[in-house]
């Protein structure tokens, strides 16, 4: 039975307060925000930063993730991107992702993911990402703000990834 995502609360889950950056508060990715007191919440939530007040993890806003994917007890954050799913783990847990049931929901996220162009990556210590797709996780290391992940397709599969400077173009 999965509860109604319109009536979840972030309880005693802060979790993103440590792997999200914020930028009004220049905090990085992966560190605890000074304004955080984990399991409690946010000390400035009255005054907290509106990419902090508009940010909600897909825990919060799908229904079809039961309390077991809540980041509290998941160890990691479900965020969407431009292009996809991004897995946030908490530094401390970098491999939750891999123990089920989370390892085979993500990888069959990644299978539909490869059938509607959307990406699946899990992010991980030193924001080290990995693409996840239907065959492999592709270890891409750590993907600079002036670069982007290319996937060669066959078909619609994933046979590689590489990562290029945000300039280049498309390798085919």
């Amino acid at each position: 039975m999965t509860s109604d995502a319109a009536s979840r609360h972030c309880g005693d889950c802060t979790l993103c307060c440590k792997v999200m950056a914020i930028e009004a508060l220049a905090k990085p990715a992966n560190s605890w925000c000074s304004h955080c007191d984990p399991k409690r919440g946010c000390a400035i939530y009255q005054a907290h930063p509106g990419e902090c007040r508009a940010f909600r993890c897909l825990w919060l806003v799908n229904e079809l993730l039961d309390e077991q994917w809540k980041p509290a007890k998941a160890k990691f954050v479900l965020t969407t991107s431009d292009d996809g799913i991004e897995v946030r783990c908490d530094p401390g847990l970098p491999d939750a992702w891999r123990r089920e049931p989370y390892h085979a929901e993500i990888r069959e996220w990644a299978v539909s993911g490869e059938e509607h162009d959307v990406t699946v990556v899990v992010i991980t210590t030193g924001g080290r990402i990995i693409l996840v797709t239907r065959e492999r996780d592709f270890d891409l290391g750590t993907v600079g703000p002036d670069e982007r992940i290319v996937r060669e397709l066959e078909g619609t599969r994933v046979i590689n990834a590489t990562v290029v400077k945000a300039t280049e173009p498309d390798r085919k």
